[in-house]
């Protein structure tokens, strides 16, 4: 029998990457025909009812709920997406959760047959050109989404009660019983490069194709939307200065400024920001992205700030904050003309253990200060 030829590793990683990162509306024919494959190569009938909800936090919920655990919701004063939840399972019996059978088992089956068939040499190599390019930052997303689910609850804070707390531990644990969906993409990306994308694992990637996460049960599957929005920087941590980074189709957001967790309305109280205000910031994570959208140069002339170092490369200067680490940053200047004939000027963060600014430059290039000698300055 032919067999299609496996695609070039960085095809594949390229399409996942785009799974993984996708917005918008659920294909949702296209994800209820995986789920029913997926039943189907576990030897199980196909789910009686497909649930939809709005997010994975709505998702949660309702695994919760199905888990006995509505009443400590309610506790914690989740009652609206208690009610939600119960709306959305109606009143079909769910049965208990078929996850080991539809997803962990053929997973790991399918997962220690490449590794053995790799071997402890190639395996590492092959994953770093196919999953681990895309596992960082979609994990990061994962884990993100994962906290902000059990935050719902308003637990974890010193002034959070037990109730608030059990809330939000009971729906951080029903995000472990869920199949990751679009989330899967890393692994994803490993099978089909080795050509192990077939059988158990098809159904898997159709829904991660099409839908966000889901939970699968005897009588129903519960199935949530993609993100609506999602944005990113260049690295790939979740940014955005004017609204959610991350958001789904029912409000369930996550806030972010490179990657760190902001409150929602935090970037629109920076109006008439001043220099007094992010000196007394307690919050030491804020205070950094204060000065970021402060901007470094006009923080260091309010303050009067002195360099702790000048030389031909640039000029070194450190930020000290209280109670956190100095920023230290050396100032370049772009030996390049704009088009109007200026030089632009660049504050690149270092480390704060820098002692010169020929050394800061040298960091941004990964060497040494010893081994940095550019032939050309561009």
């Amino acid at each position: 029998m032919l067999t299609e030829a496996p695609r070039a590793a960085h095809f594949v990683v390229g399409d996942w990457q785009s799974a993984a990162f996708g917005t918008g509306p659920a294909d949702r024919a296209r994800a209820e025909a995986g789920v029913a494959a997926a039943y189907a190569s576990a030897g199980l009938e196909a789910p009686a009812r497909f649930v939809w909800v709005p997010s994975p936090a709505r998702g949660a919920a309702a695994a919760a709920i199905l888990a006995g655990h509505g009443d400590a919701l309610r506790a914690a004063g989740l009652d609206e997406l208690v009610d939600l939840a119960h709306k959305d399972l109606g009143d079909v019996s769910a049965g208990v959760s078929v996850l080991g059978e539809v997803r962990t088992r053929p997973w790991e089956a399918a997962r220690a047959a490449a590794c053995s068939e790799q071997g402890p040499e190639q395996w590492p190599r092959v994953w770093g050109e196919t999953g681990g390019l895309l596992w960082n930052q979609v994990q990061s997303l994962v884990t993100r989404v994962r906290a902000a689910i059990g935050d719902l609850a308003g637990g974890g804070g010193e002034d959070a009660s037990a109730a608030q707390n059990e809330a939000g531990t009971l729906l951080r644990a029903a995000t472990l019983d869920a199949v990751l969906g679009q989330h899967d993409g890393p692994w994803l990306a490993l099978f089909e490069a080795l050509g192990r994308l077939g059988g158990p694992l098809a159904g898997l990637a159709e829904v991660a194709r099409s839908a966000g996460w889901w939970w699968p049960y005897e009588g129903l599957v519960i199935l949530s939307e993609r993100p609506s929005d999602l944005y990113r920087d260049e690295p790939g941590r979740l940014h955005r200065g004017d609204g959610p980074a991350l958001a789904y189709p029912d409000g369930f957001a996550l806030h972010a400024w490179r990657g760190m967790p902001i409150p929602s309305d935090f970037v629109e109280s920076l109006t008439g920001l001043t220099a007094a205000r992010i000196s007394t910031e307690e919050n030491a994570e804020l205070r950094r992205v204060m000065l970021e959208i402060f901007g470094y140069d006009r923080y260091l002339a309010e303050t009067g700030a002195r360099p702790l170092h000048r030389d031909e490369t640039g000029v070194l200067w450190s930020i000290e904050l209280p109670g956190d680490e100095p920023v230290v940053m050396v100032e370049v200047v772009n030996s390049t003309p704009e088009p109007d004939g200026t030089h632009r000027t660049y504050y690149l963060r270092v480390p704060p253990t820098t002692q010169t600014a020929r050394a800061g430059v040298a960091w941004t290039f990964g060497v040494d200060e010893a081994d940095y000698a550019p032939q050309k300055q561009t």
